[in-house]
């Protein structure tokens, strides 16, 4: 029998600048979360935190969401220590009985990583087992080694196409200069 104690620790986000930090790094979307990751150079564990908006609901509902993506992380991360298909004798959820063979694991060396997990509405009432599987592919995207997003992301600066002159570049109108 597994405690929740035997599952990898990951520590806690708890300062904003670590959750902007992480909103620089790679992102992975679905409908039940938004998982931001930045990985670090230490060899400190990896550490997640969760936020949760008012627009998703009363605070009844957000603590209800962030408990559930608690546990779902917790559990998440025991899946990759004890393999897919080991049922807990301890779980509360129906984690054991709609867990799918393809469903990822997480990395076995946890990676030094930030990450932020963002709820949405629909984690409030989504099978307990997807928000599990929702976050192990999420680690796998956030947490793969190679480049963050663009600095300034999208296309290069400068002037635009198609418009001649700028309208930056036009004298006012109504000003009497004209340039050669």
């Amino acid at each position: 029998m597994r405690g929740t104690n035997d599952a990898p620790r990951a520590g806690r986000l708890t300062k904003r600048r670590e959750f902007v930090a992480a909103a620089s790094g790679r992102r992975f979307h679905c409908e039940r979360m938004t998982v931001q990751g930045l990985l670090r150079d230490d060899d400190a564990p990896l550490r997640v935190g969760f936020t949760v908006t008012k627009k998703v609901g009363n605070a009844v509902e957000r603590n209800r969401i962030k408990r559930r993506l608690r546990h779902a992380t917790r559990d998440a991360l025991a899946r990759g220590a004890s393999g897919p298909h080991e049922a807990r004798a301890d779980a509360r959820h129906d984690v054991a009985a709609e867990r799918t063979p393809e469903a990822p694991r997480p990395p076995d060396p946890l990676p030094p990583a930030d990450v932020v997990v963002i709820a949405r509405r629909p984690a409030l009432e989504a099978p307990y087992s997807s928000l599990i599987d929702d976050f192990a592919r999420a680690l796998h995207v956030v947490t793969k080694p190679g480049g963050a997003r663009p600095e300034h992301g999208g296309a290069p600066r400068g002037r635009r196409r198609g418009s001649g002159t700028s309208r930056r570049d036009a004298p006012p109108p109504g000003n009497p200069e004209v340039t050669p």
